[in-house]
């Protein structure tokens, strides 16, 4: 089979002249070992070249890439790499646990959405990376390097996008199994939404707000406990009468189960069912997140943009995070806000719009997701993360060879250290 030519968008061509599919790991460690630039190909939910290089390795026919195993007596989980959540949920019900949280989308792997700080939503839940209790990974010395919470490096290594080694191994912390319901609301205020952000917010375990930069909020998705009665009324905001799509025109049916129906946490915290299409498919995703604080300032200071945003947008989110102190997390000491914009899949037009959202949102230190498109250079890192220095250290440490260190690393993250 050969190597998917482009990211699961189409947005992306990937340059890479070689692959691999090493299959026992010794194999992989004489590559890491040898290879001068590689990175792993997973499951490809990134839109820029983040995970390009010379070389590309595919890990899913690895032995133990798709090996999953519990141990209840830790409260644990340990997941190859080429695991995803909708594999690992499913291993999880089965056992009577879950996860604290989900991204929108249970398609991504886990090794991936972990090392670009993918993340859910919840005023008191992190993102996915914070649920980490050890990273295997395979250095570009070819060795074996185990890190845990007790290891000093450990927070800077968790979230590594793909600039330290191959991860080969994962363990997760793990809780007992929980059921929630999903209920939409629909045409909420701004100004509302401001005045109650809180209450809103807090409306549910997990809170998302969908809207296209209009006179009101499209959707408010609450995904609370199971036992949680219904609302009648979100501060002036209606339940929605029939399921509905984030994005205005897609069906219903790829998404998970609305209107107040109880089910499991694997089926109501993404916003998208597991064997559908996720999300529009066709698309270009950016995410910034802010202080929490700061939230009514950053939507404020991005209206003026509407009439450029409009006409490229298909939906845009806000969602709540919380702080964490893994050095390169989005929202490493700061409860936030994400600001993500789900684009139609036209590059040029939506770099030109990226660049002026980074621009409108700079008085607020914005920091962007990992994996999506955005504009700022190493510098700006820089300014937005303090423990930066320390990842570069850690990055000459691990990979003195930079074998890890592609162009979109260089420019966005190491530079040239």
């Amino acid at each position: 089979m050969p190597a998917p030519a482009t990211n699961w968008s189409g947005n992306y061509r990937y340059r890479a002249g070689e692959l691999h599919r090493p299959q026992t790991l010794d194999e992989l460690c004489a590559l890491a070992g040898t290879l001068n630039s590689v990175h792993v190909l997973g499951t490809r939910h990134t839109f820029t070249g983040i995970g390009d290089a010379a070389a590309l390795v595919m890990l899913e026919q690895m032995e133990g890439a798709a090996e999953i195993t519990v141990d209840r007596d830790a409260m644990a989980v340990s997941v190859g790499p080429a695991v995803t959540y909708a594999m690992l949920a499913d291993a999880l019900n089965a056992e009577g646990l879950a996860l604290a949280n989900l991204a929108s989308l249970p398609h991504i792997s886990v090794a991936g959405a972990v090392a670009t700080a993918t993340h859910g939503s919840g005023d008191r839940r992190g993102n996915l990376a914070t649920s980490v209790l050890g990273v295997r990974l395979v250095t570009s010395a070819g060795e074996v390097l185990e890190l845990d919470r007790s290891d000093p490096r450990f927070a800077g290594a968790v979230i590594h996008l793909g600039a330290l080694g191959i991860v080969t191994r994962l363990t997760l912390e793990a809780q007992p199994y929980y059921e929630l319901r999903q209920d939409v609301y629909e045409d909420l205020e701004w100004d509302v939404l401001f005045a109650h952000l809180d209450e809103i917010t807090g409306a549910g375990v997990s809170v998302s707000i969908f809207h296209r930069f209009g006179d009101r909020i499209r959707e408010v998705w609450v995904k609370s406990e199971a036992a949680a009665p219904g609302r009648e009324d979100l501060f002036g905001a209606r339940p929605a009468p029939a399921p509905r799509n984030p994005v205005p025109g897609a069906d219903p049916a790829n998404c998970t189960p609305q209107l107040g129906v109880p089910g499991p946490w694997s089926e109501r915290l993404p916003h998208f069912r597991s064997g559908f299409t996720p999300s529009a498919g066709d698309e270009i995703q950016t995410e910034f997140f802010v202080a929490r604080a700061d939230a009514a300032a950053a939507v404020h200071a991005l209206r003026p943009l509407a009439a450029e945003i409009q006409p490229r947008l298909l939906v845009a989110e806000l969602r709540t995070i919380a702080a964490d102190s893994l050095w390169l997390s989005p929202q490493h000491e700061r409860d936030s806000v994400g600001l993500h914009f789900t684009w139609r899949r036209l590059p040029a037009e939506v770099e030109t719009v990226v660049a002026a959202i980074e621009r409108a949102l700079e008085p607020f230190a914005p920091r962007p997701h990992w994996g999506k498109m955005f504009t700022g250079g190493a510098e700006a890192a820089a300014r937005r993360y303090p423990r930066l220095e320390d990842f570069r250290r850690l990055r000459a440490e691990l990979d003195p060879r930079r074998a890890f260190v592609n162009d979109w690393l260089t420019e966005h993250v190491t530079g040239s250290v």
